[in-house]
């Protein structure tokens, strides 16, 4: 016989797919016999296709396609014979499933064998149906299988329940279907059918109201007695498992029985007695015994209030934890963190035993503690708690550390009962787990810090101890060098020493031994190392006796070779050998920090910009409550978004904000009648720009941009652009220096002129050089602001004449411009003539830029000059 024709047992299949050696050759032989298959099927071989049905079973169950045999499942289900419908509903139920068309051609044979005399073939169709039942068949179905339910053989009410079970899920409109046979079933001595109708009632419960509020008028008192009597009966060792009578039924009564307490006082009261039973007499020695308690506990703690039963249940949950299985402990860690929502007090009591689990060898165990410990903490043990958990991390695995550092850092910030004991606790954590903190974590200590005047000596001389200890928590060295940095003078001199310190001397060489430590160390970052430079940056201040050491020290890390070392070096060099002027005041102590607004970024609520208003003043040189950035601070976009704009007049001093220098009128010396010096006219002069004017005067408001002192400071420079050639932006008319205000949007309360067609606006020299000279002249039409019309009159002023002349302009795409053709291509030399042509610009936005190009060629020689200008306008449309 050939060894794969479709006469081949099922076991020699077996045998020769198990000898193959190669994936290559099982393939062969499944195609081989998948071939031999198929052609049974052609054949229609009716003598071995329940036998070629199970091939295909097992070929399906090694992953390889077998939907060319679903058809024959269909015939061996029509067959009259028992066998062949045994195979054909088990291959039914493997090949098939509830999505596939076919399914709905065994609808018809499913309802005549549910009806079959044989209650073994009954068996059969309730098995595939409560396996692949879909909601049609369901629909078709269901009366069948309700009638079933009062079917006379126990194995088939148990499988029409099971099926029932099905049927609600697909079709939840059927539930009041079966609320009668289901408490019904509920009645029954056979264990087997009672705990399907326990589950087949817990369903009807979750998907239908109806049949939950029955349930709980006409089953509870039922239910109890079922459960008492489960509980109290004599060894059966037909149901009996480890000493305890039939579990899984005492696990499926107390779920229903939780269903059913849930959110009714009445139904509680009924099972309050029986649950107290269960909860005492229960073994734990044993996993059935610990299955029905967990079960129990969950009910309890889901049942209406009962004070005694919960302190009950957490109890059995605190013997879970010194259970030696750590699944049991687990479970038990898992409830405790749901039952400390519902009693707290209860759950403290086994606190220590919580600690003791943080401390486990299992990682699950570890974290779950871990989160219940979190939960455990509050204002009036968060101090026991802390030390217990610090004390673990000493000991704790590398890859724990994290977590539990975070929990720490957690509880310290969120119930410090005072800022000393906060930088404590935060020390020993940095000195510890430094490496395993967040950025977020050390910041906030700083902030903290900054924020307790009184402590700060205290904190310098912590810090520098355990920096002295050990450099191998950068974390902790970042905090120290940022103390030492801001405090040295406190760490040298002792100021601030509390009674639970120790004397320490550490001079001003000392600190500046640790900071040279910190900068000269390989393992730690460049962030680090920069924080220590610029720490030996303000000591040079604080230690004037080694600042010159200090300079030396800077001056060494010119040649790093990582550029933000040797930028900061090379830029604090410049300033100690060239500025000592500004020196005191740039390194001076930094303004108290705002712990709401860090507070409010770190959860997300605040945007990152920091309004002027946000800094607290405190009492350091630079530590005063700044004025309204004037508005050319808009410019650089430094002034808060949510403060009204100040006049100009006010003198805003954002720039002392931006570098931490006091320019305030009283640093003028004695007895000079100079004008105050705001901090804009520092960024005046930054810009190479110049000072800015009051607005009363009869300058023109152009020269904000341009310079009241210099006219052929370029306007350029303001965007830090080089051009070959000076710009100016004189105004022609000082008379009418109101309309040019208004024209770029200036924040005075200032006149306009008014002509008859509209404000008159004063001529501009947009670009001016020894050979060329540009003039616009400004015009709106009323009802019109958003269009401004700009006639360029262009003059050449060297003695040659300029031939194919060219203006060329370009704006943003949300800007509109119309340029006409100019009057002339030819430039008359000496001013002889001159060329004009109007632009007209549409803007709906204010502050932008246009940029322009002008281009000519010299008569004679033909030479090319180009040349690139930038103008700045600001539209108030």
């Amino acid at each position: 016989m050939n060894p794969f024709s479709s006469g081949t047992r099922l076991r020699d299949m077996i045998r020769a797919i198990r000898a193959c050696k190669t994936a290559a050759e099982e393939r062969a032989v499944v195609r081989k016999e998948c071939a031999a298959i198929r052609a049974a099927i052609n054949e229609n071989d009716q003598d071995y296709r329940h036998r070629n049905l199970a091939k295909l079973m097992f070929i399906h169950m090694l992953g390889y396609p077998t939907h060319f045999g679903q058809m024959e499942c269909l015939k061996l289900i029509a067959s009259t014979g028992f066998p062949e419908k045994r195979i054909g509903y088990l291959g039914l139920m493997l090949l098939l499933d509830e999505r596939q068309e076919v399914l709905m051609l065994v609808t018809n044979s499913l309802k005549q064998d549910l009806n079959h005399s044989n209650q073994y073939i009954v068996g059969l169709a309730l098995c595939a149906l409560g396996n692949i039942s879909s909601a049609e068949m369901a629909r078709d179905l269901a009366p069948d299988v309700e009638r079933l339910l009062q079917f006379r053989d126990p194995n088939i009410r148990k499988k029409a329940a099971l099926c029932s079970i099905r049927i609600i899920k697909k079709v939840p409109d059927l539930a009041e279907n079966f609320m009668h046979p289901a408490s019904s079933l509920l009645k029954e001595k056979h264990h087997g059918v009672l705990i399907t109708g326990v589950q087949l009632c817990t369903d009807l419960c979750k998907v239908s109201s109806e049949a939950l509020e029955y349930f709980r008028e006409n089953c509870i008192e039922g239910l109890v007695k079922t459960l008492r009597d489960i509980a109290n009966s004599p060894y059966s060792p037909e149901y009996d498992i480890a000493g305890i009578t039939d579990p899984f039924l005492h696990i499926r009564l107390l779920k229903l029985l939780r269903i059913l307490g849930q959110g009714d006082a009445g139904a509680s009261d009924c099972m309050t007695d029986i649950l107290a039973q269960v909860a005492s007499r229960t073994e734990s020695n044993k996993n059935a015994g610990n299955a029905i308690l967990y079960e129990c506990v969950e009910t309890i703690m889901s049942i209406e209030d009962n004070g005694g039963l919960r302190v009950l249940a957490i109890n059995i949950l605190g013997r879970f934890l010194s259970n030696r299985d750590n699944n049991i402990r687990y479970v038990g860690l898992n409830m405790l963190m749901k039952a400390i929502m519902v009693d707290a007090k209860a759950v403290q009591r086994h606190r220590a035993t919580i600690l003791e689990c943080v401390k486990d060898s299992d990682a699950s165990i570890q974290k779950r503690a871990l989160e219940l410990v979190y939960l455990l903490v509050n204002e009036s043990n968060v101090k026991p708690l802390t030390k217990e958990l610090i004390e673990y991390l000493e000991v704790s695995n590398q890859e724990f550390k994290g977590d539990i550092t975070a929990k720490i850092c957690s509880l310290v910030e969120k119930f410090s009962p005072a800022k000393i004991w906060y930088i404590d606790q935060m020390l020993k954590v940095l000195s510890e787990a430094g490496n395993f903190v967040k950025d977020e974590v050390w910041h906030a200590l700083i902030i903290v810090i900054s924020n307790a005047s009184d402590l700060h000596g205290y904190t310098v001389r912590a810090l520098y101890r355990v920096f002295q200890a050990s450099t191998e928590q950068e974390s902790l060295v970042r905090v120290a060098v940022w103390c030492v940095g801001e405090y040295g003078d406190m760490l040298v001199n002792n100021v601030g020493m509390l009674d639970i310190e120790e004397p320490i001397t550490v001079t001003e060489s000392d600190a500046v031994d640790a900071m040279e430590v910190a900068i000269k160390c390989q393992r730690l970052g460049l962030t680090t190392k920069a924080m220590a430079l610029i720490a030996l940056f303000k000591l040079s201040s604080r230690f004037p006796s080694c600042s010159e050491r200090i300079k030396d020290i800077i001056v060494q890390n010119k040649r790093s070779l990582v550029l933000e070392l040797q930028q900061r070096s090379i830029e604090f060099s410049c300033i100690l050998q060239k500025h000592h002027n500004i020196r005191s005041a740039l390194v001076e102590r930094m303004p108290i920090l705002d712990e709401a607004t860090f507070t409010g970024r770190k959860a997300g609520s605040l945007p990152t910009a920091v309004s002027a208003s946000s800094i607290i003043p405190c009492n350091l040189p630079n530590g005063i409550a700044k004025p309204a950035a004037a508005p050319i601070g808009d410019l650089l976009d430094l002034s808060s978004d949510d403060a009204p704009p100040a006049p100009v007049s006010s003198g805003g001093d954002f720039l002392q904000d931006l570098l931490g220098v006091d320019l305030s009128p009283a640093s003028a010396p004695s007895g000079t009648s100079q004008s105050p010096k705001t901090g804009t006219d520092v960024l005046l002069d930054l810009l190479s720009i110049g000072t800015l004017p009051p607005v009363q005067s009869s300058s023109s408001a152009i020269d904000i941009l341009s310079s009241s002192h210099d006219n052929k400071a370029p306007v350029a420079n303001l965007n830090g652009l080089a051009s070959h050639s000076s710009l100016s932006a004189n105004a022609t008319s000082p008379a009418s220096s109101a309309g040019m205000m208004d024209l770029l949007n200036g924040t005075g309360a200032i006149t306009q002129k008014h002509e008859e067609n509209g404000p008159a606006y004063p001529s501009l020299v947009a670009y001016e050089s020894s050979t060329l000279r540009m003039t616009f002249n400004f015009s709106k039409q009323p009802g019109n602001p958003q269009t401004t019309f700009i006639q360029a009159t262009f003059t050449n002023l060297s003695p040659n004449v300029y031939n194919g002349f060219l203006f060329q302009a370009a704006v943003p795409k949300f800007l509109q411009l119309h340029l006409d053709p100019a009057s002339s291509n030819t430039l008359p030399a000496s001013g002889n003539g001159s060329i004009t042509q109007c632009l007209k610009v549409t803007n709906t936005q204010h502050g932008k830029i246009i940029r322009s190009s002008i281009d000519w060629k010299l008569v004679g020689d033909q030479s090319h000059y180009p040349s690139i200008i930038l103008v700045v306008f600001e539209y108030f449309g």
